[in-house]
């Protein structure tokens, strides 16, 4: 973690870094020590753009509806591609939920911490009879191609 804390910072200077701070408390409703969470668990956090934060925190707290504190200790999935991972993922376990496929419900931050392969065995595989479109339909997300609705027949 050292030394991605190293990289992120390494050609930053002290203003850009409260710059990027400043952002990140705007954009994610942080509080200092949020912040102070949040770039201690992914300091990489301080190399993306405003664009690409604002995008992420419109979909987590907005569509997805997580609170503020919940992504700022988990903030390692802010550094996950937002089309080729979080939406499709959200999505296909959306679906999943909605049409009873899926009780209970994991965290979104297992959902997008865990690998590709470890997702597609986990909610993808065994609901291939239940939803035989999902796995089409969650490749195609993966690819940019987000449906409005998963289809189940």
């Amino acid at each position: 973690m050292f030394r991605h804390a190293l990289q992120a910072v390494a050609f930053l200077n002290e203003e850009k870094i409260t710059t990027k701070v400043e952002h990140l408390k705007e954009t994610f409703r942080w509080s200092d020590a949020e912040v102070g969470i949040a770039v201690s668990k992914a300091p990489t956090l301080l190399t993306r753009t405003k664009e690409s934060l604002q995008r992420r925190s419109e979909f987590l707290i907005s569509e997805v509806g997580l609170e503020p504190t919940y992504i700022a200790h988990r903030s390692v999935m802010l550094t996950y591609s937002l089309e080729g991972r979080l939406r499709p993922r959200y999505y296909a376990v959306k679906f999943l939920k909605e049409n009873g496929l899926l009780k209970g419900g994991p965290s979104y931050s297992t959902v997008f911490n865990e690998t590709d392969k470890v997702f597609r065995e986990k909610y993808i595989c065994p609901h291939k009879e239940a939803a035989p479109h999902l796995q089409e339909d969650y490749d195609a997300a993966c690819k940019g191609e987000v449906p409005t609705n998963f289809r189940f027949t």
